[in-house]
Parts: structure tokens; sequence; C-alpha cells
């Protein structure tokens, strides 16, 4: 019998950890450094690759990506010996998601063009707006006309192109919002990631706002109609919503990111990266230890990773739940029922279901338009009664 974690597939994630600035909203594993080592790190990634398909063998990998930190910024010979190695250290499937994440600032024809032959068959770009004075605000290094730069050699490229907005912004009001957005559709190829800007504790943005200098932010009711009009242009645009924030034309969903969604087994190998993996019929928590200078010594012996944790079967149904609802496609309440022991509360359910929070169709259940706007409290209120 197939395990459950084959019913999202397997993955590999790669974190660089490099930035050439840390932006004030980011909570990423990410790092400024005037000098890096670009031949220790790639020996580094190499040695690790083949420690983690010792565990994994024989499985088929059906996508790579490399996220960061900017790794744009990696030499293109690096990304090339990285992907060589994998596919020697795994089966692929034949359909491979190679993506590398990219910065405008960071962009060049001849290095694009590098990454494509050394193996990278998808960017995803970090645009996240398309006008100056808003690129400043969320201390982009890059101007809006770079970013048209960058996304025209990206497109040239490469057949699968994607590209990051960060909406809700500053003192952004529905007009301006809906001029951008179709600006955006016209540029897009297959693929547009939209996030409202969130302040997470720990960033600068965080601390200006504990301080209440960040102000003009949009409140609840403007940022459920951002997202509401989100819905429905990128809908007759034929780029629907798949996930809260995520929008693709038919058949070009990132596969990768389906594999976290979809809650399948993902190796993650690189400073801070996090990966979850079956084992001997347990399921594993992994977590890289973040500090980068710690990361790359520890390679050589292997010891990358911080004591791992067995997730118990209460632990799995809950994570699969809190991924899976941000589907459209929604999750299988058999498979919920499987991982846990026990099915979700059916008197729960009814009284979602009556509030036109969410449906059930067949085995899934899905969660409705009205109900993407208070996500979290619906989730909440599934895992709690």
């Amino acid at each position: 019998m197939a395990e459950d974690w084959e019913q999202g597939g397997f993955g590999l994630y790669i974190h660089w950890p490099f930035c050439e600035a840390k932006c004030p909203y980011c909570d990423f594993n990410s790092h400024v450094s005037r000098q890096i080592d670009q031949g220790a790190w790639r020996a580094a990634y190499l040695t690790e690759l083949t420690r983690a398909a010792a565990e994994t063998e024989g499985r088929v990998l059906r996508s790579v990506f490399f996220g960061g930190g900017t790794p744009s910024l990696m030499d293109p010979d690096t990304v090339a010996a990285i992907i060589e190695a994998i596919r020697l250290l795994w089966p692929v499937a034949n359909d491979l998601e190679i993506t590398l994440e990219a910065n405008p600032g960071s962009v060049e024809a001849g290095r694009f063009a590098a990454y494509r032959t050394g193996g990278v068959n998808r960017i995803s770009m970090g645009v996240q707006a398309l006008n100056d004075a808003d690129l400043r605000r969320l201390g982009r290094i890059h101007t809006a006309a770079e970013a048209m730069t960058a996304f025209d050699i990206a497109r040239r490229t490469f057949d699968r192109v994607s590209f990051d907005l960060i909406y809700a912004r500053q003192g952004q009001s529905l007009k301006d919002w809906d001029a951008e957005l179709r600006q955006a559709l016209d540029m897009a190829v297959d693929h547009l990631s939209l996030y409202q800007l969130t302040i997470e504790q720990g960033t600068a943005f965080g601390d200006r706002y504990n301080a209440g200098k960040l102000r003009d932010l949009p409140d609840d009711d403007l940022g459920a109609d951002l997202y509401a009009m989100t819905q429905d242009i990128c809908g007759a645009a034929g780029m629907p919503a798949y996930e809260v924030s995520n929008h693709a034309r038919d058949g070009a969903q990132s596969r990768h990111n389906l594999i976290y969604w979809r809650y399948g087994d993902y190796i993650g190998i690189g400073p801070g990266a996090h990966g979850r993996l079956t084992m001997n019929g347990s399921r594993w928590a992994t977590e890289c230890f973040s500090n980068p200078t710690r990361w790359l010594a520890e390679a050589t012996t292997g010891k990358t990773e911080k004591p791992r944790a067995a997730l118990s079967p209460r632990a799995q149904a809950q994570e699969f739940l809190l991924m899976g609802l941000r589907l459209k496609e929604g999750v299988s309440l058999n498979r919920y029922a499987s991982l846990n022991g026990v099915p979700l509360d059916p008197g729960t359910i009814d009284e979602l279901r009556d509030i036109g929070m969410i449906d059930v169709q067949n085995d899934r259940l899905v969660v409705l338009n009205q109900g993407f706007m208070v996500l979290d409290a619906v989730i909440s209120k599934l895992l709690n009664d």
C-alpha cells in the first residue's frame, strides 16, 4: 500500500541564504554578506545532497526549488552542478520542475541563459510592486523599470515565469490596486503570486508597527475588498486562484508548492531549511541550523540539522488541514481521518457549511470564497471543536 505522503509527491528545497539587502517586511532566513565563497557553498550542497539521497533512495523526485535569500546571486556553475548531482542521485519525473527565485536587481541576460543551460526551467521573480514609490517603501533596491527589464529577460529565456506582488500596502486604494493588477496581468506569462502585506514580528516593519510609525495600512474591511477584487479580476483574466495567494493559467500551477499544500514529503537543504520526511513508518519534521557559517561548517560532518522530531498522528492531521485548506481543491476527509485516527466533527462541518464558509463535495472539504477571507478562523474552528 502506498504511504500517505505519496499522495502529495516528493520534492527538494534548496535554500540560498544571501541577499544584497534585507527587506524590512522579510522574516525569511536571509543575510547580507560582502564575500561569499561560492566553491565552498557548492561543495557543501553537493555533500548534503548525497546524504539526503541515501535516506530517500529510489524515490521519484518531482520538483526542485532554489529559494532564499536571492538564489539568482548563486554562480550559474553552482546551480548547474547541483542539478547535475540531483539527476544522478534520484530518479526524476519526466516533467521535473526546477524553479529558481530571482530578484530584478540581480538579473542579466547572460546569467539567465546560463541558468537555463544548467537545467533551470522555471523562474519566480520577486517584483513586489510596479511603481518606484512603493518599491522604496518596501525597501526594494530595484526600480520598476529594472523590474520590467528583468521580467522581459526572464520570459524570453524561460517558458514558465512567475512573479510576486505585494498588495494591501501603505496608502493603497482599490483604484490603485485595480490598475496595478491589470498591468501585472498584461505582463504575466502563466503564474502570479499575490500576497497581502503582513507585518511579522522581528522584522523592521514589525518594529516600526510596534512603535506606531507604520501608518496608512489598510483596515480589515479594505483588506477584504482588495482580496475580493483580486479574485474577480484574476478569474476574469483566465488566471484564477488555485491557492489563497497564487494564481495560474490551467496547468501552470507551481508543482513544488503543491507538494507542500498536498502534504507530500520534501527535503530541505541549506541554512534554516525545513523538511518533512516519512521513514520507517514515521513522519519527521526536519530543520537545518539557520546560521550560514555554522551550516557550512557542519556540512562536512553531516550534522547540519537540529534534532529531528517525529510528528504525532494528530500533528500530521493538523498540518494536513492547515496546508490543504489553502487550496481551492480542498482536502480529502478520508485522508484526514486516516492521519488523525478520528474524523472531523460532523456538527462543526455542518455549522460552517450552513453559514457559507465551506462545502463538502463527495470526499473533499473545500473552503468557499467567503471562508478564504477568514481562513484562520475556519481552520481553528475545525480543529478545536
